[in-house]
Order: C-alpha cells, then sequence, then structure tokens
C-alpha cells in the first residue's frame, strides 16, 4: 500500500494528514501483534467519503503510530499531546428534566472499553476473541440487583430469538462497510453476544466494534437514574476486568472519536416546534456542545419530530462535564419549545 492508494476524492483526516514524510516512517513499524499502517487506514482507502479513515488494532496503536493518530484526534477532538484526559465516575443527583413526559421519550447513555491485554476487534484472532468473550461472561455473571440478567450469544440463537431481540431494539448487527474494511467485521457472528439485564434498562454488547458497549438506558428523562446505573455497573465490571487506558487519551477505542470518556449519553426528545426552527435548535446544540442525528441514529431522518440529541465531546471532558452539559443544554431547549 502506498499513499497513491488514496481515493483522490477521499477527504478524510487520516488522508490529510498522512504526509510522504509520515508514511516513510511508519510504513514499516508495527506493534507487538503484529498491526500495521496499512491495516490502520485500509477502511480509509476503501471508503473515499470516511471522515476520519483509521481505526486503532490494539492499544499499542495510539503509541506506534503516534506520528499519524496524534493529528488526527487534535483537529477532531480539539484535544492536544501535552494534556491530560481526567475521568470522574461517580454518582449525581438531578432532578428529573421532564416529569411528565411531554417531550423527553427516553434516556441512554453508553460507553466504550476494551480490555487490556487483548487486540482490539479489527485485529483479535477467533481463539482470542473466544477467550475474551468467555472473560467478559464471567464479569458480567458477578452483576447484582437490577443490573442482574441473561447472555445471549449470537452463535446459540435461533433466527426467531434473533428476530424478536431485533424488534425490541436489543441487539446489534453486522457492522457497515467502515468497519468492514477495517476488519472489525471478521468471524461475524462468532463470539458476539448481547447481556441485558431482566428489566431491560442495563445491556452489554460484546465485541461489536469495542470488545464492550456498556449501554445504561430508560424510557424516562430521570438522566441521573440512567447514569448512577452505568455507574454501578462499571464498578462492578472493574473488579473483573482491566480497561484499556492512556493517561492522555482515556479510555482507549478502535475508532480514535470514541478515547476520553468513550461516551455518549442523549435522549429521544419530541420537538414540534423547534422543528420548524432548526437553526435556533442548532445554535442551541452548539452552545452546549451537544449534536443531533437522526431518530434512529447518526444518518437517518427525524420522525415525527423526535430527535436524538447527545454531547459532541468525549475527551477532555469528565463525565459529570458531558452529563453537565447534556442537563443544561436540554433545559433551555425545552424551554424554546414551551416559549414558540
Amino acid at each position: 500500500m502506498s499513499l497513491s492508494a488514496f481515493p483522490q476524492e477521499s477527504g478524510s483526516l487520516v488522508k490529510k494528514h498522512l504526509s510522504r514524510e509520515i508514511y516513510k516512517a511508519l510504513e514499516h513499524k508495527q506493534t507487538c501483534s503484529g498491526f500495521t499502517l496499512a491495516k490502520a487506514i485500509n477502511s480509509g482507502v476503501k471508503n473515499p467519503d470516511s471522515a476520519i479513515g483509521i481505526y486503532a488494532g490494539d492499544a499499542q496503536s495510539y503509541d506506534t503510530f503516534s506520528q499519524l493518530f496524534d493529528p488526527v484526534i487534535s483537529e477532531y477532538h480539539g484535544f492536544s499531546k501535552g494534556k491530560k484526559h481526567k475521568s470522574d465516575i461517580t454518582k449525581l443527583d438531578l432532578p428529573s428534566l421532564d416529569p411528565e413526559g411531554k417531550f423527553i421519550r427516553s434516556t441512554r447513555i453508553r460507553v466504550a472499553r476494551n480490555l487490556n491485554g487483548f487486540c482490539f476487534p479489527c485485529h483479535i484472532s477467533l481463539p482470542r476473541r473466544k477467550e475474551l468473550e468467555n472473560k467478559i461472561i464471567t464479569a458480567l455473571s458477578f452483576l447484582k440487583k437490577d443490573l442482574k440478567g441473561n447472555y445471549f450469544s449470537f452463535e446459540q440463537m435461533d433466527k426467531k430469538k434473533i428476530q424478536q431481540l431485533e424488534k425490541k431494539n436489543l441487539i446489534f448487527k453486522k457492522g457497515d462497510r467502515f468497519q468492514d474494511a477495517a476488519g472489525i467485521n471478521s468471524d461475524f457472528p462468532g463470539c458476539r453476544g448481547v447481556f441485558c439485564s431482566f428489566n431491560k434498562k442495563f445491556m452489554v454488547w460484546v465485541n461489536e466494534e469495542d470488545h464492550l458497549r456498556i449501554i445504561s438506558l430508560e424510557k424516562t428523562s430521570d438522566i441521573s437514574s440512567v447514569y448512577n446505573r452505568l455507574c454501578r455497573a462499571l464498578m462492578s465490571l472493574n473488579r473483573g476486568l482491566e480497561f484499556a487506558r492512556d493517561e492522555t487519551y482515556g479510555y482507549l477505542t478502535s475508532c480514535p472519536t470514541n478515547i476520553g470518556t468513550s461516551m455518549r449519553a442523549g435522549v429521544h426528545i419530541q420537538l414540534e416546534k423547534l422543528e420548524q426552527e432548526k437553526d435556533l435548535l442548532g445554535n442551541l446544540c452548539l452552545e452546549y456542545n451537544l449534536q443531533i442525528r437522526g431518530t434512529l441514529g447518526e444518518k437517518t431522518k427525524i420522525k415525527n419530530a423526535v430527535f436524538d440529541i447527545s454531547n459532541r465531546q468525549r475527551l477532555g471532558v469528565t463525565e459529570h462535564g458531558i452529563i453537565s452539559n447534556l442537563y443544561q443544554g436540554l433545559m433551555a431547549i425545552i424551554k424554546a419549545e414551551k416559549n414558540l
């Protein structure tokens, strides 16, 4: 692979920052697990419309290929290498934003985690993926009280059970073409699965884009309840699992857009009036560092005036900072909706 392999129309950050000098310095390097520059940038090469175009194959990737990862991260997150990411996963007590449920339909907070000692999903072998799945299942079995639940292995479920979980939005599907080119879909659905609490308010996706996607959710506007449940789960899981973390970049993930807190905290909120005033809504989100997605997530349309609004920043801000920005931003958005 060479620099000329990038399509001319590509506007990805990896193409922008991969100079000839950096390419020559990195093209023959590899991490201890054998991950290379060619593998890291393959998704960006194969997909001209990729915005980022680079994935990490293991925790060491961020160091071995730092000449490329650092400028990509700096431009995307606005966070330079000299800083240190701080974390704050402690209990919060915030009043419910919309106790009558007039606007907020549901609240969902998730974090991504990878484990130390294992390659990330785009570079892990099938035997190690199986070993990883078993290790995670063991840790999940120690969850208590409202976090207790069942693990559903994709390999062991029949089509009927998969369809049931799909209807309830409790399952993830094979990754898109960006993840496919990165190698994340390898051996799918092998060693993948979903843990779901009995009360359906807590889930863990195993071996999706990262080793773990840990999710707390409920059909209310009680952000504290959703956040505190997530914190309890993280504390429990951390007793049996060691998460990959860096002093500068926080929790390390496959895609550099998710590093730091690796948290996305958001709501589904119905805004019938602000749907007609999208500039006003956009400005409010910008003010509180929030982003707007379609009703069914990224790159989907708005249906019935229901917006997916979540934090934009993940690196260089604590978990408390993310929740505070979301809470204050939603207060302002609801106030604007009422006043229109």
